[in-house]
């Protein structure tokens, strides 16, 4: 048989198959080696002495020294960047949710003439740039004294997470069904009575992950902090500001700082998470 022949024989299926495993396999392990090297290495330079960091080889495995975190602390300046931070992260996570819950509720619950245009106007909130826009809101806040505040702040990171809080929380409330809400109204609750027994218990868990991913975006969020405040800087804009004339274990254990808040959020949640999705797909 010549090698044309051969050429035009079709593989056996178990052949098929296993070339696929391969290559999903293999796709996992790139895509957590992408994810996973880089934290390594943050948190193994961020736990080993000054002197380690700068040196060469590197070990593998970090001698768990405390030197560069404390350095890191005791920095000046960098626990009120880091209170500013949470005080931001927080007031941002109360503020996207006070507002993106109650429009999610009603997007899944109302029919009202400009729904559909209303949730593209909510996705049209992240077409702008944020440094386009980013002296108008200087030039503003000067005006209304919310410049260098943490309020201030916190207003334009809700902007940047009320629209996935307000498409999370759709999601979930128009996973839930209506009919309990009506059994809930003829059993004698008003509408508020029966959000609050019936719907609000089963959609928890993914208000939670929704105020978690907004405090994620808060506490990364790095341009807004930095055009927006002086005396008042995050940690992020605090470090940015630094990045040039500080030493090299500094950056690793600041970036340690800013990275291990959000995973432990992330891992701490992560049921929650897994539970809204579990209910949207209902």
């Amino acid at each position: 048989m010549t090698d044309a022949a051969l050429a035009d024989v079709p593989r056996p299926v178990s052949e098929v198959t296993s070339a696929g495993k391969v290559l999903y396999w293999a796709g996992i392990v790139l895509l957590c080696a992408w994810v996973l090297v880089p934290i390594y290495f943050l948190l193994s330079n961020a736990l080993s002495s000054p002197a380690e960091v700068t040196s060469f080889p590197k070990h593998w495995v970090p001698s768990f020294d405390m030197g560069s975190l404390q350095f890191f602390l005791s920095f000046g300046g960098v626990l009120k960047a880091l209170m500013n931070s949470v005080i931001v992260a927080v007031l941002t996570m109360i503020l996207s949710i006070g507002f993106g819950a109650p429009a999610g509720y009603a997007l899944s619950r109302f029919d009202f003439w400009g729904k559909d245009a209303f949730r593209l106007l909510v996705l049209m909130t992240r077409a702008f740039p944020l440094p386009l826009l980013a002296l108008p809101i200087a030039v503003m806040f000067i005006r209304v004294g919310l410049d260098d505040t943490q309020l201030g702040l916190a207003l334009v990171h809700t902007t940047l997470a009320i629209p996935f809080a307000v498409l999370i929380t759709f999601s979930i409330f128009a996973g839930v069904p209506v009919e309990l809400e009506e059994a809930a109204w003829t059993l004698g609750c008003n509408r508020w009575q029966a959000f609050r027994k019936v719907v609000l218990p089963l959609v928890l868990p993914g208000i939670t992950a929704s105020a978690i991913f907004a405090f994620t975006i808060s506490w990364n969020e790095v341009f807004a902090a930095a055009v927006l405040t002086v005396q008042n800087r995050t940690l992020t804009a605090f470090l940015l500001q630094s990045l040039n004339v500080s030493p090299l274990h500094l950056r690793f254990a600041g970036g340690a700082a800013l990275v291990i808040p959000a995973l432990v959020f992330i891992f701490a949640v992560r049921k929650y998470m897994f539970a809204m999705w579990g209910i949207a797909n209902r």
